[in-house]
């Protein structure tokens, strides 16, 4: 009858090839079994660190807890990244690149080796400043991620972007940042309203947007030291 057919319809290929029965194994020792683990202890640090910077510059965690979990999760990508460290995976950026992990904010924080610093000699409003100048460049790093092209969406990021380093007497004048993100902005203003960025262009200003950000952030250790 029809219950029959069924269950020769569901079972019936596998009576016939028992392995698809089998359980998959990613290992066939305790050792290569050790080695997928330490891949996943590294792969959790790194998200866990990116989802903490992103969380500081949302302002949703305090700096002193910020800077005690930002130096644990250090301490433990140091030892994990021992554990898998060899020919493969020579670097950290060779771990990212084979597993895609969309990191930058982490990749920054693992280089400089500390957590973000903000001059203790700023004043309270140069501080905010350094804040909103990172948010801003996630959040529009985030858009084009989300394929957000059009420029009523990415003009008023890349505005706030300059108009944050332009009240940030800090900065000179000549900062390779600054000049990249003005001559994007001038690059969207011309643009008409209901034009959208090529896939190209998208691919461009991602890259400029993740350079300047990361000269950025090397100003701000620079005038630490």
């Amino acid at each position: 009858g029809i219950n029959a057919e069924i269950m020769a319809y569901n079972f019936g290929p596998t009576e016939q090839r028992p392995e698809l029965m089998e359980e998959v194994k990613l290992y066939d020792s305790p050792k290569e079994r050790a080695h997928y683990d330490n891949l996943a202890d590294l792969y959790a640090v790194i998200h866990t660190l990116q989802c903490l910077e992103r969380a500081y510059v949302r302002d949703c965690v305090t700096t002193n807890d910020y800077q005690a979990a930002c130096n644990k999760l250090l301490a433990q990508y140091r030892t994990a990244f021992k554990h898998i460290q060899n020919s493969e995976f020579p670097t950290v950026d060779a771990f990212v690149k084979k597993y895609r992990l969309d990191c930058v904010a982490a990749l920054e924080r693992i280089k400089d080796g500390e957590p973000i610093k903000v001059r203790q000699s700023n004043s309270g409003p140069s501080n905010k400043c350094i804040a909103d100048i990172v948010s801003q460049y996630i959040t529009t790093m985030d858009c084009l991620k989300l394929e957000r092209k059009a420029k009523d969406d990415i003009y008023p990021l890349i505005r706030e972007i300059c108009d944050a380093m332009s009240s940030l007497s800090s900065l000179p004048t000549n900062f390779e940042a600054k000049i990249k993100m003005n001559e994007w902005l001038s690059v969207l203003g011309a643009m008409s309203v209901s034009d959208e960025l090529t896939d190209e262009q998208a691919r461009q200003l991602l890259f400029d947007l993740d350079v300047s950000y990361s000269a950025f952030i090397r100003t701000l250790k620079d005038d630490d030291n």
